[in-house]
């Protein structure tokens, strides 16, 4: 960006007190909202993520620095919760997925499973990845295969948690069928989400840091002065 296209330092300044009047607006809405899903709340969040990106934008474009924190966009977050509020059940859902990095290793533990089980299916359901698979999830808890992925040859990928709420529990077997079609995304009370994007994200914000101090290394070498070869040096007073 040319000098010409930066903001002004006034227009960063300007930015900033922006972001404090939002936090101020939040703090105030959050302290008198009426309930969960507070539409003055939600309108105060929106001004203040706006307030922010701006501010770092201009920051950026004028100095060439990022702040230490990020407000996600209400594209980013689940819709305001309108679920029951003293809910009598929950539903719990968990997505992980896996790659299967070593098919041997696999194979190997489906085969070692069923070699103990008197009741096995069979040499053939452990000799294919997706009969090992079955004999896998069958014989451990989904919990325990987190912890031992590496063990069974898999590789772990994204995963998601979802906390639903609900006035009254389902009746068995009703929604055993399709269990994730019915999921009203305004009924979730918390998500947890694990992804190698965010690593990827704090990754890629270390390597700018050290870039940065590599470049401050180089600019305090340039600042030593240079000895001229032709120069006599006086040696060292050796009683010093």
């Amino acid at each position: 960006m040319s000098d010409a296209a930066q903001p002004t330092a006034a227009e960063v300044r300007a930015a900033a007190e922006a972001i404090k009047t939002a936090l101020d607006r939040h703090l105030a809405a959050v302290e008198r909202r009426s309930g969960e899903d507070d539409p003055a709340v939600y309108e105060a969040f929106n001004q203040l993520a706006a307030a922010a990106e701006a501010y770092d934008e201009l920051l950026y474009d004028r100095y060439d620095e990022v702040t230490p924190f990020e407000i996600p966009g209400a594209e980013e977050t689940l819709p305001p919760y309108t679920g029951p509020e003293e809910p009598n059940a929950l539903s719990v859902l968990i997505r992980r997925d896996y790659a299967v990095a070593e098919p041997q290793r696999l194979l190997a533990q489906a085969q070692r499973i069923e070699a103990a089980d008197d009741e096995g299916t069979g040499a053939e359901a452990a000799g294919t990845v997706h009969g090992a698979l079955g004999i896998l999830f069958g014989e451990f808890e989904p919990d325990e295969i987190a912890s031992r992925h590496k063990e069974f040859g898999l590789e772990e990928g994204d995963s998601t948690l979802w906390v639903t709420a609900a006035e009254e529990p389902a009746d068995p077997g009703e929604w055993l069928e399709a269990p994730f079609e019915s999921i009203d995304p305004q009924h979730v009370v918390c998500r947890f989400d694990v992804s190698a994007v965010f690593d990827d994200e704090i990754d890629d914000l270390e390597d700018i840091e050290d870039l940065e101090d590599e470049e401050e290394t180089d600019d305090d070498l340039e600042d030593e002065p240079e000895l001229d070869g032709d120069e006599d040096l006086e040696p060292l007073d050796a009683d010093r």
